[in-house]
Order: structure tokens, then C-alpha cells, then sequence
């Protein structure tokens, strides 16, 4: 499969002097078109540095970074975020929703920020989305009156309102219980394979990571997999 996102040798530090934490130790690592990957590793390994950089939330100290042949190293902030808002997506693990907007609200509200305002385009890609997701029945629901699972899908759909190439998935599914957990991955599972998103899927839970095509593991600041 052709390479996505590519990271060679990547370093972030934190700090200077005597309090310098190198988090990352020239990482390397590719995500391909299409694929499902687990992102593994121990509390402190990196993993949400990493996510952050792959998001261009934040820039490495070091090293490579490319995604779909841009070079996201030497891109300015304002290129970062027009970068970051057509072609990443993400999901969190406490869905980050707003609780007075409805479901609808919630998942076309990024895009109308960056456009200035609502069209009906949007509000009719956002109405799919939300079916697709299975809340065709909650689409004017607001967040207090959904169910933890019926949040994060609604999250899975706002991360997909601006078609990405790339979403990056931190714990998703870590506050939910089983049932509801098992949903939002066949879910993952199903857009990746149906619309050839590529995830990248943060987890401690060795079951997610079973459902994924490819496990990726941070230790000691480098990655292998």
C-alpha cells in the first residue's frame, strides 16, 4: 500500500538543560493508505506526543515528518491548521462534544467555524454521517440525552464531516464499557474498510488492538511493528 504518513528518526524534547525529557528517540515509523493501525505502549511511552505530532498539534524537535508528500516540518502554523482541518480527523477518549448543541450541531460545528457559517450542504452531509453512524434517531438529540456509546459515534462522525485521509483515534473507546466499546470499533472498522479511511488507534486494551490490521509499540521512545 502506498505510504501515507511517514515519520523518520523523529525526537521531541521537553524542557532545557538539567530538566530535558526526551520523549521520542528518533522514531520511525509509516502508516499506510487504508489501514487500521493499533498504537501500543505503557503510560509515559509517547503515544499521545506522538498523535499530537501526526496531528501537527505540535512540532517535533527532530526529524521527518511527511503526510501525503508534504513536509510538516517546515510548513508554518497557518498551513499547519488548514492542512490539519482538511485532511486529519480525530476522535478523543472523552469525545469532547458540546453539551448544548445537538448531535447535528456537534458534528457540522468545526466545519462551519472554519467557513464562517452553516449551509445546507453541510447540515445534509452531517444528517448522513449521523445515519451512518446508526443516530438517524438522535440527529436533533442534544449530548446530555445520549448514551456514552451514542456520544463517541457522534464523535466518529464529526471527525469524518471533512472526508480525512487520516484519523487519529486517542482511547476511544476507553470510557465505555464492552458492549458499547465493541460498537464504536465495528464502526472504525467498518468506514475503514468501506471508505479506505486510515486510523491510527491509541489503546491499552489488547482486544482493540486484536481488531486492527497492524499493532505499532512505543518503548523507550522508539517504535517497532
Amino acid at each position: 500500500m502506498t505510504a501515507l504518513v511517514e515519520v523518520r528518526g523523529l525526537v521531541k524534547t521537553f524542557g532545557e538543560g538539567e530538566t530535558v525529557t526526551r520523549v521520542l528517540k528518533g522514531l520511525t515509523v509509516t502508516l499506510r493508505v487504508g489501514e487500521m493501525a493499533a498504537l501500543l505502549g505503557a503510560s509515559g511511552s509517547g503515544k499521545s506526543t506522538l498523535l499530537s505530532i501526526l496531528g501537527t498539534l505540535m512540532r517535533p524537535t527532530a526529524g521527518e515528518h511527511l503526510m501525503l508528500d508534504v513536509d510538516m516540518t517546515v510548513a508554518d502554523d497557518a498551513a499547519l491548521t488548514a492542512f490539519r482541518n482538511r485532511h486529519i480527523g480525530f476522535v478523543f477518549q472523552f469525545h469532547n462534544l458540546l453539551p448544548d448543541f445537538t448531535a447535528l450541531e456537534n458534528v457540522i460545528f468545526p466545519t462551519a467555524v472554519q467557513t464562517g457559517r452553516e449551509t445546507d450542504g453541510m447540515r445534509q452531509r452531517g444528517r448522513d454521517l449521523l445515519a451512518r453512524v446508526g443516530l438517524a434517531d438522535r440527529i436533533d438529540f442534544r449530548v446530555p440525552n445520549l448514551s456514552g456509546g451514542q456520544k463517541q459515534r457522534v464523535a466518529v462522525a464529526r471527525a469524518l464531516m471533512n472526508q480525512p485521509e487520516l484519523v487519529l483515534a486517542d482511547e476511544p473507546t476507553g470510557n465505555l464499557d464492552s458492549a458499547a466499546a465493541a460498537q464504536v470499533m465495528e464502526l472504525i472498522a467498518e468506514i475503514n474498510r468501506d471508505a479506505g479511511t486510515t486510523f491510527l488507534i491509541s489503546t491499552h486494551d489488547s482486544r482493540i488492538a486484536e481488531r486492527c490490521q497492524r499493532q505499532i509499540s512505543i518503548r523507550d521512545g522508539v517504535a517497532t511493528g
